[in-house]
């Protein structure tokens, strides 16, 4: 069957589509030898710049459109493809009002041919979203979604729908953002360049989210497809997000991938998105690490970068031409230069650009010596992120955009030390704990679906139970059901709202005192409260505490496995020496203060991976790791434990002592159920928490640092991952985690933490009882199986834990989180 010329052109566009762009020209090539029709040849032409414009030659791809447009006996209809076709290569150009313009033209004269008309508002929504028109962009696209579905364009209505996502993105609404492209996705083309290009705005949504890793990995595979397919302005394109995802964590980097983007796009003659490519350049060279402290390198002009600035505005990337802006006048007031006029922050500017100007303000004032207008400015910011941050149910999202308030955080510390008045560093060691942890759960619905991909998931953890099983596709694209279901199966969340000094003392009793260690990015300074007092005390600077805690997991670990022979003794005593050595630096002052017996313990993340429980100054002590106080004040009477309570008991495979300890442990309580062997599944234990009010799990641990959340306790048929536990309706008051590791958090962004312990108390559970170490086995049987004694008898979890270790005379790393007493 012989295929005439426009069934060619037809084949072409879907090969462009598909990134084909050589295979297209050939196919244009056939297609304009078969045919002398003038409309027809004219629009393979207009396909044809496309294919020279991805390719790298837009000088080239709009002389041949121009030249087309100009060919007499063309009809209207014709034109005004050509003319839309024009719009594309303007947008993709950076030149926004020109691009609108055709567009927009071309638009009306297609009144008669909705399906092209809405195929050109797509391209108009391009435009109106980095004019940041945001109304105007899904306008267009509500529109072509209509006729698209009208007409069974299945693939451009998903297209569409993906480009509302992006809309969404805009606006912030991070949830609605995901759910939307991951919803097209499905439906939309996926050959390599289109499976690229969706993923790069998936990455966009993972960067604004602060989820750096997994955003930084897509935008790297997109420009390397991009790379391979010879289109050097999608590539470009690619970078240029990449550089801007790595400004949150390594500016070298990022000045670095900028310039190559910034290189790439002015030899293609993009001045529009070379100058955004340079913007980002210039803010990373200007960057600061939470000290304040400015790069070695050689500093950035304020000239250069207004330069840059009046570029972008004039390309009517006003938001962009704002952070760049600040990102100058924050570094010249970081240096005590305050007097330049403070630039404009564009109403319609997104919460990164919003939150900077809010720094910038803290950063001013603080040049002018006026350090409570510095905090005034810094907490306002940490309010407008709150705002947002409220809108989100997720645990990974909530502490993930908490990155947005790092800068403003350590400014409000910093100030607030200084002053060393109790009441302001309380204030502000609430601020730096609640931003990430002040969210009470909404339990989200069953879904059958999320239990079928945390079960394939647990197939292929079991697999390659020593690999990166997480990397695989099949893998990455099951996580990614996990955290979209994770995402957006849980709306606006209640807030733990803060409280202030006196009415935390207030809640104090006799026996109990605060000690809340705070970072301000330099040094580490202690807030002790008990009833008669509040005092701050100095530590000193971190490089000590760092260096203490260089060789003290490794000793955590040697110690718990070489229990025996010549070498115990060795290893004990330089485990000893290390903890002696953390006691004196960071507890044996705080104590000095307070003669209370109980603790609530806040701690940053520089102190996360600390063994509370074995430094000397906590023996006789009960104590435990809130993660703020305001948390511990609203949720303390809820850990109290009753002799009516239900416990249960599950114990995974290859735990040596694991079954007696369980069952030393149930026979504390009135028919307590003990699930082990091949009876431990994920789903039985999960019906089992959803039971008692006391669920104790002896188990392997496995501590994920770059995926938390698939931090994971070993059961019988695989893995139940901390996405599991979101699956449960009512969860236990209290958890006891017999495992290794599993207490360990993953630090992000300085203070923000997310573990296993935390998951169950994000999820609802009063207090977790969890080792941030390895723990012997024979330790875990007798110490915990011991506890439940004190459990079933109504001492708190805290309380309990510390009888035990007393009557035992056990010194081990577990310690409880959360509401303990």
């Amino acid at each position: 069957m012989r295929i005439d010329a426009t069934r060619l052109h037809e084949q072409a566009v879907a090969q462009c589509i598909d990134g084909r762009y050589a295979t297209a020209q050939r196919t244009l090539d056939r297609a304009a030898r078969l045919t002398d029709d003038r409309d027809l040849l004219a629009r393979i032409c207009g396909t044809r710049a496309i294919a020279l414009q991805r390719t790298g030659r837009p000088d080239v791809a709009e002389k041949l459109l121009h030249d087309t447009l100009a060919e007499p006996g063309l009809s209207a209809h014709t034109e005004a493809i050509l003319l839309g076709q024009l719009g594309g290569l303007a947008n993709y150009g950076g030149r926004l009002e020109e691009g609108e313009r055709w567009l927009g033209l071309a638009i009306e004269r297609l009144a008669d041919d909705a399906v092209a008309a809405s195929r050109i508002r797509m391209n108009r929504s391009l435009v109106r979203m980095q004019q940041r028109r945001l109304a105007a962009a899904a306008e267009d696209l509500d529109a072509a979604v209509a006729v698209f579905t009208e007409n069974g364009l299945t693939t451009d209505a998903a297209q569409a729908r993906h480009n509302l996502g992006y809309t969404a993105l805009l606006e912030g609404d991070l949830v609605r953002a995901l759910r939307d492209m991951n919803a097209a996705r499905a439906e939309a083309a996926n050959s390599p360049v289109a499976e690229a290009i969706g993923a790069m705005d998936r990455a966009e949504v993972f960067r604004d989210a602060g989820l750096t890793t997994e955003a930084e990995e897509l935008f790297r595979q997109a420009a390397a497809i991009f790379g391979s397919n010879r289109m050097p302005q999608s590539r470009a394109e690619a970078e240029f997000h990449l550089a801007r995802s790595l400004l949150a964590h390594d500016p070298v980097e990022s000045a670095r991938v900028a310039g190559d983007a910034a290189r790439r796009f002015r030899a293609l003659g993009n001045d529009a998105w070379a100058s955004r490519a340079e913007a980002v350049r210039l803010r990373a060279r200007f960057g600061t690490d939470h000290a304040g402290r400015r790069p070695t390198r050689r500093p950035v002009s304020g000239e250069a970068a207004e330069r840059v600035a009046v570029e972008l505005v004039s390309h009517g990337f006003r938001s962009e031409a704002a952070a760049l802006r600040i990102a100058a006048a924050l570094a010249a007031a970081r240096e005590g230069d305050a007097a330049a006029p403070a630039p404009r922050v564009p109403a319609s500017a997104p919460m990164e650009v919003r939150v900077l100007g809010d720094e910038l303000k803290a950063a001013r004032a603080a040049a002018r010596g006026r350090a409570a207008e510095a905090r005034r400015h810094a907490a306002a910011g940490l309010d407008r992120l709150a705002a947002w941050q409220r809108t989100f149910g997720s645990i990974d999202l909530q502490t993930s955009v908490a990155m947005y308030g790092t800068d403003l955080v350590f400014t409000g510390l910093r100030s607030a030390v200084a002053t060393r008045r109790p009441e302001i560093v309380f204030e502000w060691s609430e601020r730096a704990r609640h931003l990430s942890q002040q969210v009470v759960p909404l339990r989200p619905p069953p879904d059958p679906e999320m239990a079928e991909a945390l079960a394939e998931l647990r197939m292929l953890r079991a697999e390659d139970p020593a690999g990166d099983w997480l990397s695989s596709p099949r893998a990455a694209h099951l996580r990614d059901r996990a955290r979209e279901h994770q995402w957006t199966s849980v709306g606006t969340s209640r807030i733990d709202e803060r409280v202030g000094l006196s009415v935390f003392r207030d809640a104090l009793d006799d026996e109990t005192a605060l000690v809340a260690y705070v970072y301000t990015g330099a040094e580490i300074v202690a807030l002790v409260v008990d009833g008669s007092r509040a005092e701050v005390v100095e530590l000193g600077g971190d490089p000590v505490i760092r260096d203490l805690q260089k060789g003290l997991r490794a000793d955590l670990d040697v110690a718990a496995s070489v229990r025996t022979g010549p070498m115990a003794a060795v290893v004990r005593r330089s485990l000893d020496a290390r903890l002696a050595a953390l006691a004196v630096a960071l507890l044996d002052e705080p104590l000095r203060r307070t003669s209370a017996r109980r603790l609530v313990v806040t701690a940053p993340g520089l102190l996360n991976g600390i063994p509370w429980a074995m430094l000397p100054g906590m023996r006789g002590r009960v104590f435990t790791l809130a993660a703020s106080a305001s948390q511990w004040f609203h949720r303390r009477d809820s850990s109290a434990s009753t002799e009516a309570s239900r416990a249960g008991f599950a114990v995974g495979p290859r735990v040596a002592r694991g079954g007696e300890e369980a069952r030393l442990g149930a026979s504390a309580w009135k028919r307590a159920p003990v699930v082990e062997e091949e009876a431990a599944t994920v789903s039985r234990v999960t019906e089992l928490a959803g039971a008692v009010d006391v669920l104790h799990i002896a188990a392997h641990g496995r501590h994920a640092v770059d995926n938390p959340m698939f931090s994971g306790l070993e059961l019988s048929d695989g893995a139940l991952f901390g996405y599991d536990i979101d699956l449960i309706p009512r969860v236990p008051r209290t958890v006891v985690l017999s495992a290794c590791e599993v207490g360990r958090s993953a630090v992000r962004w300085g203070e923000e933490a997310v573990g296993m312990a935390r998951v169950w108390l994000h999820a609802g559970s009063a207090s977790v009882i969890a080792a941030p170490a390895i723990v012997a086995d024979d330790v875990a049987c007798e110490l915990l199986g011991s506890m439940h004694v004190e459990l079933a008898a109504g001492l708190a979890p805290a309380e309990a834990l510390a009888v035990a270790s007393d009557r035992l005379g056990v010194v081990s790393p577990f310690q409880a989180h959360g509401a303990g007493f």
